[in-house]
């Protein structure tokens, strides 16, 4: 355990951080098996209002750094390929 106070600080405030990141990592990740579950049963409409609904969770965890950009870009992209694809 840290003795400088300093130190002390900079763990309680890595805790928090990390449970912060944790709660909305957690919340992307639910919003986007939402989504897919929605897709595997059909349900281009509602699917795609989750959607929208997982992709302002997946921005905002880009946004404040949880995930990297490319992650983001890379799940948004793959869940409207699939909810185009229920059209076809």
């Amino acid at each position: 355990m840290a003795n400088i106070k300093s130190a002390i600080k900079r763990v309680d405030t890595n805790r928090k951080k990390r449970s912060n990141n944790i709660t909305q990592k957690s919340t992307m990740r639910s919003k986007i098996k939402h989504v897919e579950k929605l897709i595997e049963a059909k349900d281009k409409e509602n699917a795609s209002i989750a959607y929208n609904v997982a992709k302002k969770a997946i921005d905002k965890a880009v946004q404040k750094g949880v995930v990297h950009q490319n992650f983001g870009n890379r799940q948004k992209s793959r869940l409207a390929n699939k909810i185009n694809q229920l059209g076809a």
